[in-house]
C-alpha cells in the first residue's frame, strides 16, 4: 500500500502469505511470507514510484513499481519470489526463465502456482502443494480427457489453470512441447 492506495504488481504473481512451498531439501516454508519480507527488505527506506497500468476487480491499482531505476516487479521474478503472470503480461517471462534455470527462490524446490493455490482455497480444497511446478521447470500439464485423448497445456493457455494432473490416471508433467508430442500428447484444439 502506498499513500492509502492498494497496489498489485503488474505482470507477476507471488505466492500468498499463507501458502506453503518446499525448499530444495523438501522442507515446508511460507513462501508468500518470504516474498513479502524480501520485497520489504529490498525497498528498505527508499522512495518507490509506481506507474499505474490498470485497476483489478478488487479496486487495487495494478502498477509497475520502481526503486530508483530498478523495476521491483522484475526483481521479484528474477529472485524467484514470484512467477511471470502470463495471463496478463509476458514482460517478466525472461526473468522467470533465468530464475528457473538457476533454481533461485521458489524454483529451488516445489510449489503450487499462486493462482492454483487461490483457486483451491476458494473451492475449499487443499491449500498445500497440489500439482507443484517442478524444480526442473517442467510445467506443461499432460492431461487425459474423458474421451481418452492425451492433451498438453502450457502455462498461460486457456485451460491451464483448471487442468488437474493425476499421475495415477497416467497423466504427467512435461518440460517442453516437443517432449509432450514425443510421448503421444497433442496441443489443445482451437
Amino acid at each position: 500500500m502506498i499513500h492509502d492506495t492498494k497496489i498489485r504488481l503488474h505482470g507477476i504473481d507471488a505466492p500468498e502469505s499463507a501458502q506453503l512451498c518446499q525448499d530444495g531439501a523438501g522442507k515446508d516454508y511460507r513462501c508468500g511470507q518470504a516474498a513479502a519480507l524480501a520485497l520489504a527488505d529490498q525497498i528498505g527506506a527508499a522512495t518507490v514510484s509506481c506507474d499505474p497500468r490498470d485497476t483489478d476487480k478488487y479496486s487495487r491499482t495494478v502498477a509497475v513499481c520502481r526503486k530508483g531505476a530498478e523495476d521491483l516487479n522484475e526483481w521479484m521474478v528474477a529472485q524467484g519470489y514470484a512467477i511471470a503472470y502470463r495471463r496478463y503480461s509476458l514482460d517478466y517471462v525472461p526473468a522467470e526463465t533465468t530464475a528457473k534455470a538457476i533454481k533461485r527462490g521458489i524454483w529451488a524446490g516445489t510449489f503450487q502456482e499462486p493462482s492454483e493455490w487461490r483457486k483451491a482455497k476458494r473451492e475449499g480444497g487443499s491449500e498445500g502443494r497440489q500439482e507443484p511446478a517442478r524444480a526442473d521447470g517442467c510445467t506443461i500439464k499432460g492431461n487425459i480427457s474423458r474421451k481418452g485423448e492425451k492433451v498438453f497445456h502450457v502455462p498461460g493457455s486457456r485451460d491451464y489453470d483448471r487442468t488437474r494432473i493425476s499421475e495415477k490416471a497416467g497423466e504427467r508433467m512435461f518440460c517442453s512441447e516437443d517432449e509432450a508430442r514425443a510421448a503421444g500428447w497433442r496441443a489443445p484444439k482451437g
